[in-house]
C-alpha cells in the first residue's frame, strides 16, 4: 500500500494523467468529428460536380467534347481549372455565340451558382488553377504606383498604357480593363484567356497580381481624369509624343511653304 502510495504521488503523475487526458479527447475528434465533415464536404462537391456536369453536357459538350477533350470547333478543357471557367462563363464569352477570332465579352448566361457547378466539373477533368479568395485578388493596400511599373513590363504590350486594349492579329484583339471586375483580372493572369501570358505566381506572385489591379482600378475612367484634352489612346510617352511631334512639324512645313511662297510672290512684284 505504501508503494502504490508512493507512485499516485510521484510528480510526474499528473503530467501523465494531462497527456492521456489530451491523447483519448484528439483520438475521439479524429475518429468522429473530421470523418463527419470530410463526408459532408466529400457529398457536397460530388453533388456540384454531378451537377456541372449537366451543364456542360448541355451547353459545352458540343464544342468542348463529351468529356472535355476538345473539338475542331473548341479547345480540350482538361487541365484549365477552376478558374478559367470562371473567368469565360462569368464574363459571358462562353458559351460562345459563333466561331470567330476570339469571343467578345459579353452578359453572362448561368447564375454564379451554376459556373460554380460547371467550374467543379471542369476542375475534376484534371488539375488546374482554382478560383481565387477574395483575400488573394482584393487590392486593399497594394502599392499602386509598384503595379503601374509591373503593367508597363508585362501588359502595356498589348493593353496600352491605360488598360484601354488594343488590336492584334488575325482579328484578334487585347479587350480594355475598364470595368472588369479584380476577381476576373487575378483570373485572366492565372491561366491566360485567349492570346494573353500565363503569370503563375513563380512569375507573378500574388502580392504583384494585386498590386497591378490597384493600378488598373486607378486608371480607370482616365477620360475623367484628363483635364489637358485627348489623351490619344494612352499609348505612352514615345507614341504620344512621335504623334506631338509629327503635327507640330507639319505646321512648321506649312509655315515655310506659305513663307516661301509670300517672297516668291513678293519678288515678281
Amino acid at each position: 500500500m505504501k508503494k502504490l502510495s508512493a507512485r499516485r504521488r510521484h510528480p510526474l503523475a499528473a503530467l501523465v494523467v494531462l497527456l492521456f487526458a489530451l491523447a483519448a479527447t484528439g483520438g475521439l475528434y479524429a475518429a468522429f468529428a473530421p470523418a463527419d465533415e470530410a463526408k459532408a464536404d466529400t457529398s457536397a462537391q460530388s453533388l456540384a460536380i454531378e451537377e456541372g456536369k449537366k451543364l456542360y453536357a448541355t451547353g459545352c459538350s458540343s464544342c468542348h467534347g463529351t468529356g472535355g477533350q476538345g473539338t475542331s470547333d473548341g479547345p480540350s478543357l482538361v487541365g484549365v481549372g477552376a478558374a478559367a471557367v470562371d473567368f469565360q462563363v462569368g464574363t459571358g464569352r462562353m458559351p460562345a455565340q459563333s466561331p470567330g477570332a476570339q469571343a467578345p465579352k459579353k452578359p453572362q448566361v448561368y447564375t454564379q451558382a451554376q459556373i460554380d457547378q460547371l467550374a467543379a466539373y471542369v476542375a475534376s477533368l484534371g488539375p488546374g488553377p482554382s478560383i481565387p479568395t477574395e483575400e488573394q485578388y482584393d487590392p486593399s493596400g497594394a502599392d499602386s504606383a509598384a503595379g503601374g511599373e509591373l503593367f508597363r513590363t508585362n501588359c502595356a504590350q498589348c493593353h496600352n498604357f491605360t488598360g484601354e486594349g488594343g488590336a492584334l492579329t488575325n482579328g484578334k484583339y487585347a479587350p480594355e480593363l475598364d470595368g472588369v471586375s479584380d476577381k476576373h483580372i487575378y483570373e485572366a493572369m492565372l491561366h491566360g484567356p485567349q492570346n494573353m501570358p500565363v503569370f503563375p505566381d513563380t512569375v507573378l506572385p500574388e502580392k504583384e497580381k494585386r498590386e497591378i489591379i490597384a493600378y488598373i482600378n486607378d486608371v480607370q475612367g482616365e477620360d475623367e481624369k484628363s483635364p489637358g484634352g485627348f489623351k490619344l489612346g494612352g499609348f505612352g510617352p514615345v507614341a504620344e509624343g512621335m504623334f506631338a511631334w509629327t503635327i507640330v512639324l507639319a505646321l512648321l512645313i506649312g509655315v515655310a511653304v506659305w513663307v516661301a511662297a509670300r517672297t516668291a510672290k513678293a519678288r515678281k512684284s
